[in-house]
């Protein structure tokens, strides 16, 4: 039997969402059913918008509780607490390697708003719409996920702050330990201190990078970054971010890591670079537009500029290794969490923009 489920819905993009009532379809042999406790909200919700058809259900950070599995389900069981991470098609070469997060079929899964077969979740008065976003549309009370990013947690943090760590926590996070490999008393710059950077900030601080610089515009941000690890902080507006940089590392950084998308972030991400130096980008300035951009620097340093999805990290290891670095005090990630009723998802996606929450959870009262 189908399921109804409340969900927030955009109909069209810069309008509010609106929670109305949505039927789930049945369930396919390697899907399963969560009843939803609450979902982070990421930037990426917010530049989807223009990129799925709309009507859409959005929300890819869910922490809940499985009601049902499919058929061919074998390693989730219904009661299971979990998290929901990323999608991967498990039949590409980099998924056969255990390269999850680098599946050729990724941005479908992720974007395209139906499962890989053209086939809709989500049915709103008697239509589908788009749905299967990062395939779970988790701005709902239920979501359908494939097993295989399902990911069971043990413990009891409450769901109100796992819902912070299955795409932003883990992307900064994993960026830091995976992608770009940092080690002790390497130097390493952080552009932008929302939930990825201050989670890079955190991973910096934790293998022992030095200095430890965070850069944004935002004074409250570049406070408790100093509080989660950066022995310095720049603030973006004053001044010459680069020179800045180089008064703190006279001969650059080893590492820059830039999860702001601005262009000149990101120029000064490698403008400030040491020769062999490496820089990390998670996501890119004007996001699928061309803009102007000279790989000389690059050249002329002989570094290297690195692509980063989900942290290079494999969720159901990752995201388990995290929660218990949680547990010990050393990776105190619920510093940057802000909860919100589900009802006020509208004022949520509003203080995210603004600036005023680092990183916004959603909780479903059920």
């Amino acid at each position: 039997m189908s399921l109804n489920a409340t969900a927030a819905v955009l109909h069209q993009a810069e309008q509010p969402f609106t929670l109305e009532t949505i039927e789930l379809d049945e369930l396919r042999p390697d899907e399963v059913l969560v009843r939803n406790e609450a979902s982070g909200i990421c930037h990426t919700d917010v530049l989807a918008t223009g990129r799925v058809p709309l009507p859409a259900v959005f929300g890819h950070e869910a922490a809940g509780v499985v009601e049902k599995v499919g058929s061919a389900v074998t390693r989730i069981r219904p009661g299971d607490r979990v998290l929901i991470s990323y999608p991967w098609c498990g039949a590409c070469p980099h998924c056969d390697r255990g390269e999850p997060y680098l599946c050729s079929r990724h941005m479908e899964l992720v974007f395209g708003g139906t499962r890989l077969d053209g086939s809709h979740t989500l049915m709103l008065q008697g239509q589908p719409i788009s749905g299967a976003f990062f395939q779970q549309s988790s701005f709902a009370t239920h979501s359908i996920a494939l097993e295989r990013a399902v990911v069971p947690v043990h413990g009891d943090l409450p769901s109100r702050y796992l819902a912070a760590t299955p795409c932003g926590v883990q992307t900064g996070a994993g960026a830091i330990l995976y992608s770009l490999r940092v080690s002790a008393a390497e130097s390493l710059v952080v552009f932008g201190v929302g939930a990825v950077g201050l989670s890079a900030i955190i991973a910096g601080h934790l293998v022992g990078a030095t200095p430890l610089i965070a850069v944004d515009r935002i004074p409250e941000r570049l406070a408790l970054a100093r509080e989660l690890g950066a022995t310095h902080t720049v603030n973006a507006i004053g001044g010459e971010l680069i020179a800045q940089i180089r008064e703190v590392a006279r001969n650059g950084v080893d590492v820059s890591l830039e999860t702001s998308g601005n262009e000149h972030a990101l120029e000064a991400a490698i403008g400030s670079l040491a020769t062999g130096g490496r820089c990390g980008m998670v996501i890119a300035p004007h996001l699928g537009q061309k803009y102007p951009f000279s790989p000389s620097e690059i050249f002329t340093r002989a570094a290297t500029l690195i692509g980063i999805i989900q942290g290079s990290a494999v969720p159901r290891v990752f995201l388990n290794t995290l929660l218990q670095l949680h547990a010990k005090g050393r990776f105190p990630f619920e510093r940057m969490v802000r909860h919100y009723d589900f009802s006020d998802i509208n004022r949520a996606f509003e203080d995210a923009k603004a600036g005023r929450t680092i990183k916004p959870v959603l909780e479903f009262r059920q």
